[in-house]
């Protein structure tokens, strides 16, 4: 059993097949998926999305590279949206110096509007991390010393040292299909993920994006389904069985969200 923790299930890739996509994700052993949010509509798809389908939770928020679009109510209505039905974290959030769609001042003020409320209503965040390890473990370590601190780097890409203060945070680390990548510029990230903490680490697809290695040039979008090729690079780089990581994962996720529920048709 696997539960993906990060799938953009709301993207409109899925739109012409999204119960089927779910049914492939069932047939490969996928329990539960985490749909996060990108934007204020992003959120309510997603929150509907949970609502309707058994075993698919929402994480609501505005993500680092759509901060700069959103209106001025948006950020209240993404609050107005936590204690909905299968809501269970915030995000993602987080920041980004490898694209320059938003201002970082801008995305530094949404990021910390996200940890204080993540705070304030014990949920956790779901961080988005690309290019600036040292500008998110800072805004992490001020979140930190204000209280206990909940969540997780999804489809982490940072360094070992990064990874080794998130764990010493109480935080997770996520790995996608990018673990599953065997050139030069990935081999820091499957040492990473080879060494982790096995408490401390999820899997995901990021779906539609980070295709897996073995359906590269085969698939045009990733899916909940093929989770199972990145548990399998993972076992292979940890030297374990998939079943038994498999196993932990899937504790993993449950202790961080709160989960409940096996993925399912129309509830």
């Amino acid at each position: 059993m696997l539960i993906d923790t990060h799938a953009h299930l709301d993207d409109e890739r899925f739109e012409p097949d999204r119960d089927e996509v779910l049914a492939r994700a069932r047939a490969a052993g996928v329990v539960g998926v985490v749909a996060p949010a990108v934007s204020l509509a992003s959120s309510r798809r997603a929150v509907a999305l949970a609502q309707r389908h058994s075993g698919v939770h929402a994480a609501v928020g505005i993500q680092p590279n759509a901060c700069a679009e959103a209106a001025p109510g948006d950020w209240d209505g993404v609050v107005a949206l936590v204690g909905q039905p299968r809501v269970v974290a915030l995000g993602e959030t987080g920041l980004d110096r490898h694209w320059d769609y938003t201002p970082f001042d801008v995305q530094q003020d949404f990021f910390d509007r996200h940890l204080r409320l993540a705070q304030s209503q014990d949920l956790p965040v779901v961080i988005h991390s690309r290019d600036c390890d040292e500008d998110t473990l800072d805004m992490l370590r001020q979140a930190r010393s204000r209280g206990p601190l909940a969540g997780v780097i999804h489809s982490f890409s940072g360094s070992s040292d990064m990874a080794d203060e998130c764990f010493a945070m109480g935080l997770y680390v996520s790995f996608s299909g990018s673990v599953t990548y065997t050139n030069r510029k990935f081999e820091s990230l499957r040492r990473v993920a080879a060494a982790a903490p096995a408490d401390r680490f999820l899997v995901e697809t990021d779906s539609p994006y980070l295709v897996p290695q073995p359906l590269r040039g085969r698939a045009d979008r990733n899916e909940p389904a093929h989770l199972v090729h990145t548990l399998a690079a993972l076992a292979a780089l940890r030297g374990c069985a998939p079943d038994d990581l498999a196993r932990q994962t899937t504790a993993n996720a449950v202790a961080l969200f709160g989960l409940c529920g096996p993925l399912g048709g129309v509830s």
